[in-house]
């Protein structure tokens, strides 16, 4: 089934045991790892996450040595806080694993699972062939979610640094932007029909309110993730209290200092097996939050790209059609709103999978939070790859903006025009009706024969507004009122602040595809 979807599309003879984590995990710097590489080649399925789309960095989070070395650092701490405490773990035994960290035989592992079905008892075996003097205490009264719930709380803490890292350099690239263009005059759209004016930075700012409460959202989730800590089997702690002889305050004590050696202030103070799936559930819908917000700004920079008014960037040798050569599509932004469409689609299997988790647990979430959880941190990697590309080259056209204005602005000027005729003394009531009967006009003009707009014209020829000054009330500056003052505003008050926290940590990735 793989190689039907590869790159050559060919039978083969039937692939070897693999673990799913192992399989979806992979980033490209991990797949010349012993082992690896022969289920790599062009005749397998390769996820485009990782392939096409998303960061080498946000590919390594989630790929296997990144994973198991985890594992490992988590039985190291787990025997160093055990030794701290008084158990029977020795210096040399923790020297010994300390050596081995990342030293990882992942065809060892393979073997190991195929023979026992259990992933994590396979990498302790594994471990503790490397370091066989430390082989009796690794894992010493730990349960599996011990090591993979911890673990993925390590890994989502990473994934959402990294998010908050990326989407705060789209925020500041977006706001540029806005400033700008904070004057640029533009037709504003209600239900999609043109409406009074706004600029190209008051609407940029739209998009970017979005996404700093996107951003906030994503730093209260992060900075409130707890570690799951050492609970035992379903929670209890049981075998610690009889490993520490019925000593509470030891497991309590353990249960505390393993949190904090992993990087976490605290741990969840009850657990079942694993963490509170909930956790899962906010962390998508975060994910799923900012893949909504950016589906609505790449959709409208599409609309904005078919009236020619915008235009995501352009590259010289670019090929827009392979049929119509003088296309430019919107390819980045197309690109957004289709993986975006796929984050949003995730967001409802951690919802399932907590509405299930009987009791203390089920296994049922294993194989589902494999797949969605880090693809779900792929794709949005990859959104935001792209859209911080896409606003850090937006290309602005005034001419077209100016051209549309011109085309709508006589009937959104009326009013002014209707006013200014009724202080030089003109009946308000005959005025609206002869603006409404040249307004109706106008518009046949426009829709059955494909005329310009007239209505100006046919005012300027009516004596009841002779003497009215058209340039000054057709000035579309009258019609955006304080647009370009809120632009500033905004900037000042909401992004300002969030460049002193994230300016000394933007990376710029490649755009691969």
């Amino acid at each position: 089934m793989i190689g039907i979807f590869g790159d050559r599309s060919i039978g083969f003879a039937t692939l070897p045991s693999i673990s799913a984590s192992i399989f979806i995990g992979f980033s490209r710097q991990f797949r010349d790892l012993p082992g690896t590489s022969q289920y790599m080649t062009n005749e397998m399925y390769d996820n485009p996450l990782i392939s096409r789309y998303a960061s080498e960095k946000m590919g390594g989070i989630f790929g296997s040595q990144k994973k198991f070395r985890t594992w490992r650092q988590l039985w190291l701490a787990l025997a160093e806080a055990q030794n701290e405490l008084g158990l029977a773990v020795s210096k040399e035994q923790l020297d010994q694993m300390r050596s081995q960290l990342d030293n990882i035989d992942f065809e060892a592992a393979r073997e190991y699972e195929k023979k026992l079905r259990h992933d994590v008892m396979a990498h302790v075996h594994t471990f503790a062939d490397a370091c066989p003097q430390a082989a009796p205490i690794i894992h010493w009264g730990a349960t599996s979610c011990f090591v993979t719930d911890n673990t993925d709380l390590i890994l989502y803490r990473e994934a959402l640094q990294l998010v908050m890292q990326q989407l705060a350099k789209t925020i500041f690239r977006l706001s540029d932007f806005a400033l700008q263009h904070k004057a640029q005059g533009c037709l504003g759209f209600t239900h999609l029909q043109p409406a009074q004016p706004t600029t190209v930075g008051k609407r940029a700012c739209l998009w970017i309110q979005d996404l700093v409460d996107d951003l906030q959202t994503l730093e209260y989730r992060c900075s409130n993730l707890k570690a799951r800590g050492t609970k035992g089997t379903t929670g209890t702690q049981a075998s610690f209290l009889k490993l520490f002889g019925g000593d509470g305050e030891k497991v309590r004590q353990l249960d505390q200092m393993v949190s904090k050696k992993i990087g976490f202030e605290e741990s969840y103070t009850v657990t079942g097996q694993t963490y509170p799936r909930k956790i899962d559930v906010h962390i998508l819908d975060a994910l799923s939050g900012l893949g909504q917000s950016m589906h609505k700004i790449a959709t409208d920079i599409r609309i904005l790209a078919s009236r020619k008014e915008i235009e995501e960037p352009f590259e010289k040798h670019q090929i827009g059609s392979s049929a119509m050569a003088y296309k430019r599509n919107p390819m980045r932004s197309e690109r957004v709103c289709s993986l975006a469409r796929f984050v949003i689609s995730l967001q409802s299997s951690p919802a399932n999978t907590l509405a299930t988790q009987w009791l203390e647990r089920t296994l049922d979430d294993s194989a589902n939070r494999r797949l969605v959880i880090p693809q779900a941190f792929l794709a949005i990697d990859s959104i935001l790859i792209l859209m911080s590309n896409v606003a850090g080259g937006m290309v602005v056209y005034p001419k077209m903006l100016e051209k549309h204005l011109r085309e709508e602005l006589p009937f959104m000027a009326t009013e002014n025009i209707m006013m200014a005729a009724v202080e030089a003394g003109g009946d308000r009531q005959e005025l609206h009706e002869k603006i409404r009967q040249y307004s109706q006009l106008a518009g046949e003009h426009v829709k059955l024969e494909g005329r310009p707009n007239d209505l100006l014209d046919m005012l300027k020829e009516d004596d009841s507004f002779s003497g009215l000054d058209f340039e000054s009330l057709m000035d579309p500056s009258a019609f955006v009122g304080r647009s370009s003052a809120q632009v500033d505003e905004f900037v000042d008050r909401h992004v300002n602040v969030l460049r002193e926290r994230y300016a000394s940590d933007l990376v710029d990735e490649e755009l691969r595809v």
